[in-house]
């Protein structure tokens, strides 16, 4: 495939004031993503040049829609460089009526996006297929779910309470049943006694 038939834009930004060895460090992140990916990765970037080359990079495929029609879904970045600009020379007072140099570096920062090749954007396609298919499984699973909730019977509150009465009801009779067991046998034994003595009594008095 010739340059001519390649499809890919560029956007530059000019004297950004930031040394050049700073941006390619974000530049290092993105370079050979997808346009999408890279977006993400760079909201996601707690660094000074994130933003810059986010606007940049949105330029550039603002530039690809423009000239050939085409989406950022199907656009990589293909190539991203920052080169040196100009320094601007300052200087700092120091002891003794010294000055200390100071170097306001600036840089041109380049994005290059350009077309994904026919087998990716198809595997691309095929995956965002499955995405959506696995999608639309889960929202059926959900509502048949939420169907079967609806259609499973209800329990009737009067049961409910019929049923607590009863449990009472064998709990006591069990707990009163765990107090006579549990009885020491002596007791009984002296009732039983006291009881032979009154009948004995009662005899004695009729003779």
């Amino acid at each position: 495939m010739s340059d001519q038939t390649v499809e890919k834009a560029r956007a530059v930004h000019r004297s950004y004031q930031m040394s050049a060895s700073k941006v390619r460090e974000v530049l290092d992140l993105i370079r050979g993503q997808s346009v999408v990916k890279a977006m993400e990765r760079l909201s996601l970037t707690e660094r000074g040049a994130a933003e810059v080359v986010a606007k940049v990079l949105r330029s550039a495929a603002a530039n690809a829609a423009n000239l050939y029609g085409l989406p950022p879904e199907e656009l990589f970045v293909s190539a991203t460089y920052a080169d040196e600009g100009a320094t601007l020379k300052r200087f700092r007072p120091r002891a003794r009526g010294r000055a200390g140099r100071i170097r306001k570096r600036t840089s041109h920062i380049v994005i290059e996006v350009q077309r994904l090749s026919e087998g990716e954007l198809r595997r691309l396609r095929e995956r965002s297929r499955d995405d959506a298919a696995g999608r639309r499984a889960r929202r059926v699973r959900s509502s048949r779910g939420a169907r079967n909730d609806k259609n499973s019977p209800k329990i009737d509150e009067g049961s409910n309470s019929e049923a607590s009465v009863v449990d009472s009801d064998a709990l006591e009779a069990s707990s009163v049943t765990m107090e006579v067991d549990s009885a020491p046998k002596g007791a009984v034994d002296i009732k039983e006694q006291n009881d032979d003595d009154t009948v004995a009594d009662g005899e004695v008095e009729k003779n």
